[in-house]
């Protein structure tokens, strides 16, 4: 499957946990082997971490929090023009492809 959401995107949760369904937060990071993106802010999961000490350094103990990954089919991108989460369809311009909203026509990439 093709991935169309790229690093750098703002996107908003459209399933998932209550707390976070409908929130907004920009794409950290993209897995595309297990079709899962990470979004800055959301899906918060806590860790407890314990004293380690390796090739010098000490890891502090405590609580992390960190973000978990969500299946791509959870998000969609956010149309910088008329703000709606949408779906993206590929179209090619001037030679190159680029992504552009089903709801507006406008440009995704810039």
């Amino acid at each position: 499957m093709k991935i169309k959401i790229r690093k750098g995107d703002t996107v908003r949760l459209i399933s998932g946990r209550l707390e976070d369904k409908g929130k907004e937060g920009e794409v950290i990071k993209v897995l595309p082997e297990q079709e899962y993106v990470v979004v800055q802010g959301l899906n918060l999961h806590s860790k407890h971490q314990r004293q380690v000490q390796t090739q010098g350094r000490t890891i502090s103990p405590g609580i992390v929090k960190f973000e978990a990954p969500f299946h791509i089919s959870n998000v969609r991108v956010v149309c910088p023009k008329c703000h709606q989460a949408t779906r993206i369809k590929m179209q090619s311009e001037e030679g190159r492809v680029v992504r552009v909203c089903k709801q507006c026509d406008a440009l995704i990439d810039s």
